[in-house]
C-alpha cells in the first residue's frame, strides 16, 4: 500500500551551545553575538539612535566590533575604566570578507567589492593588532542592534542602561515573527527553506514543506 506524505523539513530542539568562538570564521548571512566598547557619555545616544560609523581605521570606514569581549573592553583607548561601557550586540554580518594580513588588497576596499563585513581572525598577520584578538568591521550600522550591557563599572548607570535597552527592544517588538519567542538574548538564524524557499527559524516547533511529496510504502 502506498500513500503520500508531506515532507517535513525538521523539528527543532533548542541549541544550548555557546556563540561562535572567535577563531571560527563567520558564515555570510548569519547573525552573531558581538561586543563594542564605548564612552559612557555616548551610551544613551547609541542605544536610542544606533552607531555612527568611524570614517577610517585599520579596515577603513565602518563600525568596529568583536566577538572577543576582552577586545571590546579595551575601547575607547586611553579612557578610564569608570568611563567605559561594553555593549552586547546582535550583528547581521551579511557577506563577509576575511582580512588576515598586512597590505591585503581589500583591506579598506572590501565594501566597494560587495562585502558587508570584514573579519580579522585571531593571531592574524596584521601588525597593528598587538593583542592578536579577533576583530570585525561592519559597514552599515543598521545591521547592528544593542541587546544588552555587558560591562559597566557604575552599578546605577548599568541598571539604567539595561532598562533602556529592554525598553527599546520591547517597543521595537523583539519577538521573532516566525517562532514568536523573545529573540533579545539568543541568535535566531533566519534562513530560507531549501525546498519551498519560505523563511524558517531554528526555534520553530517544526517546518512543514509542501513543495514535495514522498511516497511511503507499508
Amino acid at each position: 500500500m502506498e500513500r503520500e506524505v508531506s515532507f517535513c523539513g525538521w523539528k527543532a530542539v533548542k541549541d544550548r551551545s555557546k556563540s561562535l568562538s572567535e577563531n571560527q570564521e563567520p558564515k555570510s548571512g548569519r547573525e552573531y553575538t558581538m561586543f563594542h566598547g564605548a564612552h559612557l557619555n555616548n551610551a544613551t545616544t547609541i542605544i536610542n539612535k544606533g552607531f555612527i560609523p568611524s570614517k577610517d581605521g585599520m579596515l577603513g570606514a565602518g563600525v568596529y566590533v568583536s566577538r572577543n569581549i576582552d577586545k571590546a573592553k579595551c575601547y575607547p583607548l586611553n579612557t578610564d575604566v569608570n568611563n567605559k561601557v561594553v555593549f552586547k550586540l546582535r550583528v547581521r554580518v551579511g557577506k563577509v570578507k576575511k582580512i588576515d594580513c598586512d597590505s591585503h588588497p581589500l583591506q579598506k576596499s572590501w565594501h566597494s567589492n560587495g562585502y558587508d563585513c570584514a573579519w580579522v581572525p585571531p593571531n592574524s598577520n596584521i601588525s597593528t593588532i598587538k593583542s592578536g584578538r579577533e576583530e570585525d568591521c561592519v559597514w552599515d550600522p543598521s545591521r547592528i542592534e544593542v541587546i544588552g550591557v555587558a560591562c559597566c563599572v557604575d552599578n546605577d548607570k548599568r541598571r539604567e542602561l539595561r532598562r533602556l535597552v529592554r525598553s527599546k527592544l520591547k517597543n521595537k517588538g523583539s519577538d521573532c515573527d516566525l517562532c514568536h519567542r523573545d529573540n533579545s538574548d539568543e541568535d535566531h538564524d533566519i534562513q530560507q527553506c531549501w525546498e519551498c524557499k519560505k523563511q524558517i527559524c531554528p526555534f520553530q516547533g517544526k517546518h512543514v514543506c509542501k513543495s514535495r511529496k514522498f511516497r511511503e510504502r507499508d
